[in-house]
């Protein structure tokens, strides 16, 4: 069974989901699939306590079970977006590159754009060769406002 909640945050409406005592998603502006329950877990309310000390600028990592569902390459991206330091930024090269996929980097940002779990696994840290923002499956502008947040401007 699937159990998920809405949390409303400065950039808007997240749905979270849990399966088993993991993270499945967390996605700006998204609708629970078929099948999923909407109720309160500890699990639930734990990440939702977190995402709030995050945007409050409180926190810098995050301490819940994830497990995304996705292809072994995605799995393999994602595991390495969780290696970027908070406030720090890598390119889809260097993520490539990472991920043993050297000539990968457009791979890199179909996984990104595939992230079921944004903020916890932060595919916003990912920029384009020369630093510029590119795509961000919650919009660009989100992307923006989290990156400004960890460079200590909290933007809200």
């Amino acid at each position: 069974m699937v159990s998920y909640q809405f949390l409303d945050t400065p950039l808007g409406r997240m749905l979270l989901a849990q399966q088993e005592n993991a993270l499945i998603a967390a996605e700006f502006d998204a609708l629970p699939r078929s099948g999923w329950v909407e109720t309160s877990t500890p699990l639930l309310a734990l990440a939702g306590r977190q995402l709030a000390e995050y945007f409050q600028g409180q926190r810098q990592e995050f301490s819940l079970p994830l497990a995304p569902q996705g292809t072994p390459f995605q799995q393999r991206v994602w595991s390495a977006l969780q290696t970027i330091p908070y406030g720090q930024t890598r390119s889809y090269g260097e993520i490539a590159r990472q991920v043993n996929s050297p000539k990968g980097a457009r791979a890199v940002g179909m996984a990104n754009h595939r992230n079921p779990i944004a903020v916890f696994i932060p595919c916003h840290r990912v920029v384009g060769q020369n630093g510029a923002l590119t795509g961000y499956a919650g919009g660009l502008w989100r992307k923006e406002k989290l990156l400004e947040l960890e460079k200590g401007r909290i933007p809200y």
